[in-house]
């Protein structure tokens, strides 16, 4: 049986800097491949997870973000990671991470959605009607994700692993994390002011389409902050590790330089 939590590393282990990345919901480890193979973050020690219930791992544990955020936090500590990297689903945990003081450290968020504004409105109400009639409707919703990973703009042998890992999802699963997912961003509370407010090195990073994006006002608040980078990748994206993985790494490699 899988592990839950299992790691894909690469780089030095006695490397001077060490990044955690937390995948997108229903993505695996390996969803950080071609970032972990740029050069921008040669001599870094990578360290990405893929999270309980996704890709085919076990649901092990607490699985609301504020759970998983503890877990990630303790995973960051054990293998000395100075900055935590997350993407979608990831980058909510990432943040609560932040939020909780469970992580001091600069945290990058790759296509956040801080507000039930941000996130897809087809996602959405595949979750919530799946709670109200059983989990059909996310069943049919993650057959079609291998689809989007066919017209992914990311090298071949990339979009068949990448396909591989979307298809071990399962249903009942992916119901439960991302209704507790969906539970955290409809919280009542502004995330982009408790960002700024956190004194934190933060990179906020979106597509001009496709990976959600921010609210007006979110995007002014996290602008005019000093903590705070906002960075806007030209294009289409929905998968920004795989399709943008060089752009993901020079953030990345920017925020490694800002650890202390």
């Amino acid at each position: 049986m899988r592990a839950a939590w299992e790691l894909l590393t690469s780089g030095p282990d006695d490397a001077g800097r060490a990044v955690l990345l937390l995948p997108g919901g229903a993505n695996a480890a390996r969803s950080y491949d071609l970032v972990m193979a740029d050069e921008a973050l040669d001599g870094v020690r990578l360290v990405a997870t893929t999270m309980p219930g996704m890709a085919g791992a076990p649901v092990t544990g607490d699985v609301s973000v504020p759970g998983l955020a503890r877990t990630a936090a303790q995973l960051a500590e054990e293998q000395r990671c100075d900055v935590v990297v997350g993407f979608s689903h990831g980058a909510t945990v990432a943040l609560e991470m932040l939020l909780s003081g469970a992580f001091r450290g600069p945290v990058v968020l790759l296509g956040i959605s801080l507000t039930t504004e941000d996130e897809a409105g087809f996602f959405r109400g595949a979750v919530r009607f799946s709670q109200r009639v059983g989990s059909w409707p996310m069943a049919i919703l993650l057959k079609l994700l291998p689809l989007m990973a066919r017209v992914a703009h990311t090298p071949q042998p990339h979009k068949r692993e990448l396909a591989e890992d979307l298809k071990q999802n399962r249903a009942r699963a992916a119901v439960r994390l991302s209704g507790e997912y969906l539970d955290y961003i409809a919280a009542d509370r502004s995330y982009a002011d408790e960002i700024v407010a956190s004194g934190s090195k933060v990179w906020v990073v979106h597509a001009e389409k496709g990976d959600g994006g921010l609210t007006d006002d979110e995007r002014a608040t996290l602008e005019t902050a000093d903590n705070v980078t906002v960075v806007t990748i030209p294009g289409s994206a929905f998968l920004l590790p795989d399709e943008e993985p060089a752009r993901v790494a020079a953030v990345v490699a920017e925020a490694v330089a800002q650890v202390v």
